[in-house]
């Protein structure tokens, strides 16, 4: 009988003491950040975070529209979440929905003026929150580290980072 190599025994047993403490310490400290950041984003703008990724998603989008099954698939959200938060931001003026005119049944998002003007506005102070709580923190090394993991976790489940 051959013994299995640490990779394969790392996958079949329970976490350690130690992996688990790194793991709380990883998942309490992306809360912490998220919430931070989060809140920032309220307080500058008035934005939420899903406000936000469904005003990033659209201008970067051509013709700064998308059809709803894209957006949901792009900021990986579920198709009735993305439904119920997009009425939210119709009723804002930050979106439009209109029918898909290449697909029956489909519905395109589109982002207004005001959206655009929103997006614009609370750009500048998401990326000075993004500085000051997360890229300030790390050494340039620490940065790169946190890269190269973020890389192996998105790889091993298999969600590869868009481009």
């Amino acid at each position: 009988m051959t013994s299995a190599t640490p990779e394969r025994r790392r996958g079949r047993q329970l976490p350690t003491a130690d992996e688990l403490r790194i793991w709380r310490s990883f998942v309490e400290t992306v809360e912490a950040l998220n919430s931070q950041v989060a809140s920032r984003l309220q307080a500058d703008s008035s934005l939420s975070p899903g406000d936000y990724a469904v005003l990033l998603a659209l201008s970067e989008a051509q013709e700064q529209r998308m059809r709803s099954s894209a957006l949901a698939a792009h900021i990986g959200w579920e198709r009735s979440r993305l439904s119920h938060h997009l009425g939210r931001m119709e009723r804002r003026g930050l979106i439009r929905r209109q029918e898909c005119a290449t697909v029956p049944r489909g519905a395109e998002v589109l982002l207004t003026p005001t959206g655009v003007e929103a997006f614009r506005q609370s750009t500048f102070p998401h990326l000075r929150a993004i500085r000051e709580l997360f890229v300030d923190a790390l050494t340039p090394e620490q940065l790169g580290a946190a890269g190269e993991i973020a890389a192996a976790l998105r790889e091993h489940l298999g969600t590869p980072r868009e481009e």
